[in-house]
C-alpha cells in the first residue's frame, strides 16, 4: 500500500488526501463549465451530425465555389443558414473568399426566428459545440459589447431554438483555426438601436485587421422563382449601394425580403462607418437544387471590404481617365444637350470603350457667359454606365436644375460645359480629415441633404469652416452649425473635374 501524502505542522501530522480534494474540485467546476457549452440545436437536421460526414459536405461547398480567395481586407461578410444541401454551396462563396485570411475574433450577428424581444443577446462565456469540436468564445470582446447598452446583455431565450448563428460556425471552424466567436443573437430593433450597436462594434473592433463580421441571413420566401430573383436582386442592389437606412425602412415596408434584415442593417452601418464597400459573389434559391420553381429561398453571398480612399483626382477611378475618353465625355455631353433641348430626344449612348462602361458617380456643370447655368448629378453612380449618367446629367443640368429656366436653342452656342466623375464617397470622423479643393463634401441626415463639389471651395476661397457652414443651411437646408452635430453623416469624395475650356 503506497503511504499517503503528509505535512508536518506544529509536531501534529495532518493527512492531506490530494487526489481526493482535486476530483472534488473537477466535479465542482464541471458543472459551470458545461453550463456555458452551447449544444447544437439543428445537428443532423440542418447539416450531418457525423463529424467525418459534415467535413466534407463544407470542403465540398468551399472547394467547388467559383471565386478566388480575395487579396482584400474582408471586414464582413453575408452568408445564408438554411439546410446546407440548399444554401451551402451559396455559403461556400462567402468562406472560400476569405479563407486565406487570419481571424482571432468572429463575430456573428444572427436573427432571432422563434423569440421576439427588442435588443441583441450577447453570449458572453464558454462556447458552442458542434460535430466538429467546440467553438470557443471570446469573453472578453462579448463582455465589452454586452456592457456597452442595456440593450445588449445576454438574455438566453433566442438560443434555445436558433439555428441561424449555429450553422455559420461549421463553415468557420472548417475555414478558420485559432479563433473565437462573439455570438450575437438580434431582435427586433429600431434603426437608432441598430445604429447603436454597429457604433459599438466599431469602437471595439478599432484599428484591428484580425476581426470578421459574419451576418447570417436568407433572402426571399416562398415565392415563385421569377418573383424571387426580382425581389433578391433588388435587395442584393441596394446592399451594394451601401444604403442602411433606405434598406432598413423598405424592408419593413415589405419590398425587400431577408429574415436576418435587422443583422444586415447592423452591417451595412458598420460598413458605412467604416468606408466599406460591398461585393456581390453568388446568388441562388432552393429552386436550383430541388428544380421546384413554384415555392423557393433566396441566398446570397456578399463580402464587405475597405474602399479605396483616393487622395488626387487622378485616384478618384479604379482606372484614370485618358484625355481621349474626357473629350468623347464632353462631346457626348454637349450633343445630348443640343438633341434634347432642340427635339426633346434622348439618343442611345453607343462609345465602345469598357472604361466609359464602368458605373461612376458624375455631375454635369453648365456655364454661360462665366455665370452657372445649371448643375446636377449623381454622388454614386444608379448603376448605368458612366457615359450613360454623364448623358442623363447633361440633360438634367440644362433642363431641370430648379434654380434656372430651362437652356433654350439660342444659348447653345453660349454654353461650355464641365464634367466632374467623382469616387465613391467615404464617411469621415473630423473634419480635419477634409482637403479643401480636393474633396467634395457630402452631408447628411436620414434621407435629406446636401452636396458642394471640390471646385466651390477653389472658386469661393472659403475657409474650411464657412465652407461647412453655407453646405449646411444653403444646400441641406439644416442650421449652420450642423456639421458640429453628431448626428449629421458627413462624407467626402474625390472628383476628376474636366470642362471644354481644357481642350481649348
Amino acid at each position: 500500500m503506497e503511504p499517503r501524502p503528509v505535512l508536518f505542522e506544529n509536531g501534529k501530522i495532518i493527512v492531506r488526501q490530494l487526489t481526493l480534494i482535486f476530483f472534488l474540485l473537477t466535479i465542482m467546476a464541471r458543472p459551470a463549465f458545461a453550463q456555458n457549452i452551447k449544444s447544437p440545436n439543428v445537428s443532423g437536421q440542418f447539416y450531418d451530425a457525423d463529424a467525418q460526414k459534415l467535413s466534407a459536405a463544407v470542403e465540398t461547398y468551399v472547394k467547388t465555389a467559383d471565386v478566388l480567395p480575395s487579396a482584400e481586407d474582408v471586414e464582413i461578410l453575408i452568408a445564408p443558414h438554411a439546410g446546407y444541401v440548399y444554401s451551402g454551396p451559396v455559403a461556400g462563396y462567402s468562406f472560400k473568399t476569405v479563407s486565406q485570411k487570419k481571424f482571432k475574433t468572429i463575430v456573428i450577428l444572427a436573427p432571432s426566428h422563434f423569440y421576439a424581444f427588442d435588443g441583441a443577446s450577447v453570449w458572453t462565456q464558454g462556447g458552442f459545440k458542434t460535430p466538429l469540436g467546440v467553438a470557443l468564445v471570446d469573453e472578453d470582446f462579448s463582455t465589452r459589447l454586452s456592457a456597452m447598452d442595456p440593450k445588449f446583455t445576454f438574455v438566453p431565450a433566442p438560443y434555445e431554438k436558433e439555428h441561424a448563428l449555429e450553422v455559420e460556425i461549421p463553415f468557420l471552424q472548417k475555414t478558420f483555426a485559432d479563433f473565437k466567436i462573439v455570438p450575437v443573437i438580434i431582435g427586433q430593433m429600431n434603426f437608432e438601436n441598430c445604429r447603436k450597436l454597429a457604433d459599438a462594434l466599431n469602437s471595439l473592433i478599432g484599428n484591428r485587421k484580425d476581426v470578421l463580421v459574419v451576418l447570417s441571413s436568407d433572402m426571399s420566401h416562398y415565392h415563385d422563382d421569377k418573383t424571387a430573383r426580382a425581389m433578391d436582386m433588388g435587395t442584393l442592389e441596394i446592399i451594394k449601394k451601401g444604403d442602411a437606412q433606405k434598406f432598413y425602412q423598405q424592408s419593413r415596408l415589405g419590398l425587400h425580403e431577408m429574415c436576418g434584415m435587422i443583422p444586415v442593417t447592423v452591417g451595412l452601418i458598420l460598413a458605412e462607418v467604416r468606408g466599406l464597400q460591398a461585393k456581390i459573389l453568388k446568388y441562388a434559391n432552393s429552386g436550383d437544387v430541388t428544380q421546384d420553381k413554384a415555392r423557393v429561398v433566396g441566398y446570397g453571398s456578399v463580402i464587405f471590404y475597405p474602399q479605396k480612399k483616393p487622395t488626387t483626382n487622378a485616384d478618384a477611378a479604379s482606372d484614370a481617365l485618358t484625355l481621349e475618353q474626357k473629350q468623347a465625355l464632353l462631346k457626348l455631353a454637349r450633343l445630348a444637350i443640343e438633341e434634347y433641348v432642340t427635339s426633346q430626344k434622348v439618343f442611345d449612348v453607343t462609345i465602345h470603350d469598357p472604361r466609359l462602361d464602368f458605373p461612376e458617380g458624375a455631375f454635369v456643370t453648365i456655364h454661360k457667359n462665366g455665370q452657372l447655368r445649371g448643375c446636377i448629378g449623381h454622388i454614386v453612380s444608379e448603376g448605368g454606365p458612366l457615359q450613360k449618367t454623364v448623358r442623363d446629367m447633361a440633360i438634367a443640368a440644362a433642363t431641370a436644375d430648379p434654380r434656372f429656366p430651362p437652356v433654350q436653342v439660342g444659348e447653345l452656342k453660349d454654353l461650355d460645359l464641365e464634367i466632374s466623375v467623382l469616387s465613391r464617397p467615404w464617411r469621415v470622423k473630423n473634419i480635419d480629415e477634409i482637403k479643401m479643393g480636393v474633396h467634395g463634401v457630402l452631408i447628411s441626415r436620414g434621407k435629406k441633404g446636401g452636396v458642394f463639389l471640390p471646385q466651390v471651395a477653389t472658386e469661393t476661397h472659403w475657409t474650411k469652416e464657412k465652407f461647412l457652414s453655407e453646405l449646411c443651411s444653403q444646400k441641406a437646408g439644416f442650421p449652420a452649425d450642423c456639421w458640429k452635430n453628431s448626428d449629421t453623416v458627413i462624407e467626402i469624395f474625390t472628383a476628376d473635374v474636366f470642362g471644354e475650356r481644357d481642350s481649348q
